[in-house]
């Protein structure tokens, strides 16, 4: 965590975030085995076709997942060596600002990502090899980002206060 402010990561949003998380880790988990699978089932007589598609998928969805535990814990990218001398009050400034940005980007995110899954679903695209359809992986992209949205809706209100 930053040592700058304390998150507001500990109520039921911070739980329902990080639970989010894990379910990326675990997807990230079953993508590495799928991949493993796709180099050694060939030697030993069980091809695994599609694994690329699969990757492809799984990696997008889990690097979403992870989009809301990084803003509500404050574990973005930052640049600290800009306000290692700066104030409390101005840290706060600085990241309530960031909250701003994020909460922004996430509901521009949000807007396209829904109408892209509108396009896929209507034209019914999908993978190549396994034929998945494409949409399947926007829907948990859509709830990490409104939950992006929350979780800098809470960081934004506690950055204000500490402003205050």
């Amino acid at each position: 965590m930053n040592d700058a402010r304390n998150t507001p990561a500990e109520g039921i949003l911070g739980r329902i975030v990080i639970a989010w998380a894990l379910v990326g880790c675990g997807l990230l988990a079953v993508v590495v085995a799928v991949n493993v699978w796709a180099v050694i089932g060939p030697l030993v007589g069980l091809p695994f076709a599609g694994d690329f598609e699969l990757t492809e998928m799984g990696v997008a969805v889990a690097v979403f997942t992870f989009l809301p535990y990084c803003q509500l814990t404050g574990q973005n990218v930052s640049a600290d060596i800009f306000t290692a001398r700066a104030g409390r009050r101005v840290v706060a400034v600085l990241s309530a600002g960031g909250s701003l940005l994020a909460l922004g980007f996430g509901a521009v995110l949000l807007w396209r990502m829904w109408a892209g899954l509108l396009d896929q679903k209507a034209y019914s695209y999908a993978t190549t090899i396994l034929q998945v359809p494409v949409w399947w992986a926007f829907v948990p992209i859509l709830i990490s980002l409104f939950m992006l949205m929350l979780a800098a809706i809470a960081t934004l209100t506690h950055d204000l206060s500490e402003a205050r």
